[in-house]
């Protein structure tokens, strides 16, 4: 007779709280994804929703590159099925060094490149690689998933909250005071959640304070603060806003700087899961112990047909032009329509399109009453409203570590139709009527 094992869990819940560490107590499971759980519940029911929340691409409306998935197979009849390097394939690492040669004037040595599952690998690994307990990460919000991190390590998170005339982008001013007990920052750019991009003006005068302080650490023998760059969606920039590298801002940012990019976003692959980070190559190496113990590699097959693609740029020329034009086109249309609610004096605004796949959308509500009666008292009321009484299902920045209360939330657009936009923008004029 089988062992009835979920009875005899039952029976031990007492041992639940005395059997995890406590570092864990502080992680908690993905808001997003019980937003997305909500809106599968109202869609099952019956229900019309608008789904702008998941930042992730429907593969009818956004395929991948033809080419990757050509190369894949091919990579898979060729037997490409065994262990990668734990750094990653060569191939892969010489593509990387190649793209950003060509289009960052960044001449990378290979040995700064190492592959990862997604992106997300490589970032924890820097977080390992660099952070002892007790150490201080700065960082802004609202910004995704940092605080997380900062969690497994034990580490002393301080949150820059920033503001939306400055695209939620965190300012020297901000960041100077904390330098001298920081020993990682952490910046994103263009943004998730807010899709804009950082400015010149920003970025390098963050640098010139990392720099200043570097060289007085340096003069003193401590350990540097280091600049992680997740710089995941910099080829998805839109509208005259151009992505910004500390190295191609400042050199001397290099022995200091950690850059994050994969194929997840760029190409609308993020179930292919190949990312990588260029670091200084003694800061590598221990990204690279954590991981190959951690086994959190990218597939050999698929590392082989990144590379084949990263290497022939007429492939992603081909690509890369339609993709970015039907991204723009639902920002754009997104950003007039709300912008024509506005100048109507209906209390909703947006921030400008730069980047990414996100619109910052702001709700000037809070306060207000639905028509049963129920006041909109901060981030998750509105949320609940636009979903229930617009049928358009958002994220607030709340999620993403924003105090609650500012009305803003992230429109996602990787899994929208251009009617879905016009949809969606019906369903928010529907929900801003039933105010009072």
């Amino acid at each position: 007779m089988p062992v009835d094992v979920g009875s005899l869990y039952a029976a031990a819940q007492d041992i639940a709280p005395r059997a995890t560490a406590r570092a864990m107590d502080a992680m908690r499971g993905s808001s997003i994804l019980a937003i997305a759980q909500e809106v599968r519940d109202l869609r099952a029911a019956g229900h019309t929703v608008h789904n702008l929340t998941i930042g992730d691409f429907d593969p009818s409306l956004f395929p991948v590159p033809r080419a990757l998935i050509a190369h894949t197979k091919a990579a898979l009849d060729a037997g490409q099925t065994n262990y990668p390097p734990a750094v990653g394939v060569p191939e892969l690492r010489h593509a990387v060094t190649g793209l950003y040669a060509r289009a960052l004037g960044l001449r990378f040595p290979v040995d700064a490149v190492i592959v990862g599952s997604g992106a997300r690998p490589p970032i924890y690994a820097a977080f390992r690689a660099i952070l002892d307990e007790g150490d201080t990460v700065v960082y802004p919000v609202p910004s995704w998933n940092v605080n997380h991190y900062v969690a497994l390590c034990k580490a002393r998170g301080v949150r820059l909250i920033t503001r939306p005339e400055d695209g939620f982008m965190p300012t020297p001013e901000q960041i100077i005071p904390h330098l001298r007990s920081a020993r990682l920052i952490v910046i994103n750019s263009p943004q998730n959640p807010s899709g804009t991009v950082i400015t010149e003006e920003l970025l390098g005068g963050i640098c010139d304070a990392i720099l200043a302080e570097n060289a007085r650490r340096r003069h003193e023998g401590e350990p540097p603060v280091m600049l992680l760059y997740d710089a995941v969606y910099w080829q998805l920039v839109f509208d005259g806003a151009t992505h910004l590298t500390p190295i191609g801002l400042r050199p001397g940012m290099a022995p200091y700087t950690i850059m994050v990019d994969a194929i997840s976003k760029a190409w609308a692959a993020t179930g292919m899961r190949v990312g990588w980070a260029v670091a200084p190559p003694w800061v590598r190496a221990k990204m690279q112990a954590v991981i190959g113990h951690m086994g959190a590699w990218a597939g050999r097959a698929e590392q082989m047909a990144t590379a084949a693609v990263l290497d022939d740029p007429l492939l992603l020329g081909s690509f890369m032009p339609d993709f970015l034009t039907a991204l723009r086109a639902r920002l754009a249309r997104l950003a007039e329509g709300i912008g024509a609610m506005r100048a109507e004096g209906l209390p909703v605004d947006c921030l400008s399109v730069q980047g990414a796949i996100y619109l910052s959308v702001r709700f000037d509500v809070v306060g207000r009453k639905t028509a049963d009666g129920t006041v909109l008292s901060d981030d998750e009321a509105i949320r609940s409203w636009l979903l229930h009484r617009g049928g358009v299902a958002v994220v607030p920045f709340s999620a993403f570590g924003y105090p609650s209360g500012s009305g803003w939330v992230r429109l996602s657009v990787g899994s929208v139709s251009l009617d879905g936009v016009d949809g969606t923008l019906a369903g928010i004029r529907q929900a801003l009527a039933t105010l009072t």
